[in-house]
């Protein structure tokens, strides 16, 4: 993909607003015509539906070998019973995972489609709404463009991608709970009346109680990034929005506070803090403190050391030296920000990730920093905030006359060698599943076979993947959730097996 060798001015958009000649803002030039963005964007949408088309290979494993006898046998509510009264609270994740549950084995080879597009669409969403308010015009596809580079960051760059996306119990808590957290600002960016204000509060109220009976970790992080919000809105949004903005994070705040409350004064709840001494004394202790602390900066050590994130940077810089300014659009940000704004959305991420260390040390300890899937509630922020890093150095090079076709070269090429960086990995691992995936169906058969033949005790051979947990690990020492897997298969018992059929 050629870039920029013609020289030939990026055409105007019917949305574009007048400012967008090259006599305006130091000629900014990149590929000819006006597709260009979306062959970009095909790079990462390309991976997207690999990915995609590799889910075809997911196989209940974990949490899932007991969620799906009670899905089975008492519906969707009765998982959303049993999350209440004995296992964790989490009534907003009961009716999730019961969803896909189901449609037991087809629900998680469906899942990672539904997820991906679903997260996609959201970001993208978010992304023109945001340009939009912020006053800024840009080509068409450009924010698909940054929105699928988002997306393909948030979901692959991770050390686990089969927990961050493939897994769907902890899709659900961690991967998908921050992203719909996220989209209640798509009715705050697109209110323009009182009607629309109110249609907002409602919005976020409601989204807000759902995130607090679906995961901690993303109420957490909404907590803080509302927190931010109502702290610097004087700073970063112009007059006529600022009360209205904190009103909406005030009431997204209270929306999490009552969700929140229903989750923790739940039986489950409670029986889960008992279990494993979560309480918020232990959260406090001066050890558990000082020790996810340290957990914590070993998590950024790895997450600033990814370096596929770059795919993000380099689609923020593309938005920068392409967007123009809007003089008839309703700005919200104050404008000539830009190092508070990344100060604060870099504060926001430090501290949600630290606070979500917090609450996790206490379950997992040590194993916070091998637990890669709960870092993915603040990860997003990351994640967003790269994005908007890439996108006023994009426009610092186009203010200060350095927007040629290099800059935009460069950033196009580093999102297509991202994009590479991603796949790779992900083919791997897609080896890896089909693997398992026939071992898995071949068990399957006999295990069925054997239980329609009167069979009450079989053995059962673990087939693990992405680090999952199966029975009979550790040797044969760790047993769970083999019990689960005989109450899938109608058994009184399985047993270890030592080969598979």
């Amino acid at each position: 993909m050629a870039v920029g060798a013609s020289g030939v001015t990026v055409p105007k958009d019917p949305g574009e607003g007048p400012g967008a000649g090259p006599g305006q803002d130091g000629g900014t030039r990149a590929l000819p015509g006006r597709l260009w963005p979306y062959a970009l964007a095909a790079l990462p949408l390309a991976l997207l539906a690999a990915a995609a088309y590799l889910g075809r290979y997911v196989r209940p494993s974990a949490d899932e070998w007991c969620f799906l006898p009670v899905v089975r046998d008492e519906g969707m509510l009765g998982l959303v019973h049993k999350f209440y009264f004995t296992d964790n609270g989490r009534v907003g994740n009961g009716l999730l995972v019961g969803a896909y549950a189901e449609f037991p084995v087809a629900g998680h080879q469906w899942y990672g489609l539904v997820s991906g597009v679903l997260v996609l669409g959201l970001l993208w969403a978010l992304t023109a709404l945001a340009l939009r308010r912020a006053g800024q015009s840009v080509p068409r596809g450009v924010p698909l463009l940054a929105a699928a580079m988002a997306t393909a960051a948030i979901l692959f760059a991770t050390p686990n991608t089969y927990k961050t996306f493939y897994w769907p119990a902890a899709s659900v808590s961690h991967t998908l709970a921050p992203v719909l957290a996220a989209a209640a600002a798509i009715p705050l960016l697109r209110a323009s009346g009182r009607r629309g204000r109110t249609v907002a509060l409602a919005v976020v109220f409601a989204v807000g109680v759902f995130m607090g009976t679906l995961s901690e970790e993303a109420s957490v992080v909404a907590l803080v990034v509302l927190a931010a919000l109502v702290l610097l809105a004087h700073r970063l949004l112009v007059a006529p929005v600022r009360r209205h903005a904190r009103l909406w994070a005030a009431a997204g705040m209270a929306g999490v506070a009552v969700g929140t409350l229903i989750l923790v004064t739940s039986p489950g709840s409670r029986h889960r803090r008992s279990r494993f001494g979560a309480d918020s004394a232990s959260m406090l202790a001066p050890d558990t403190l000082i020790d996810a602390a340290k957990a914590f900066v070993h998590i950024l050590g790895t997450v600033l050391t990814t370096w596929t994130y770059l795919g993000a940077v380099a689609a923020g810089v593309l938005v920068g030296l392409l967007a123009r300014p809007r003089p008839d659009a309703r700005r919200v940000l104050e404008p000539a920000r830009p190092g508070l704004l990344l100060g604060a959305g870099a504060l926001v991420f430090l501290v949600s990730g630290y606070l979500c260390t917090v609450i996790t040390y206490p379950v997992f300890g040590a194993r916070v920093i091998t637990t890669e899937r709960t870092w993915n509630d603040y990860l997003i922020v990351w994640v967003v905030l790269l994005v908007a890093a890439g996108a006023l150095l994009g426009r610092a090079l186009r203010r200060h006359g350095a927007a040629g076709a290099l800059p935009a070269a460069l950033a196009a090429a580093l999102c297509a060698v991202t994009v590479v960086g991603l796949a790779l990995p992900l083919y791997e691992l897609g080896g890896k599943m089909q693997v398992r995936a026939e071992r898995w169906d071949r068990q399957d058969a006999v295990l069925r076979a054997g239980a329609a033949a009167g069979e009450r005790v079989m053995p059962y051979t673990p087939t693990k993947v992405g680090s999952m947990l199966e029975p009979f690990a550790a040797g044969g020492k760790r047993i769970w959730p083999a019990q689960c897997v005989a109450d899938y298969y109608h058994l009184d018992k399985v047993t270890r097996g030592t080969r598979l059929p």
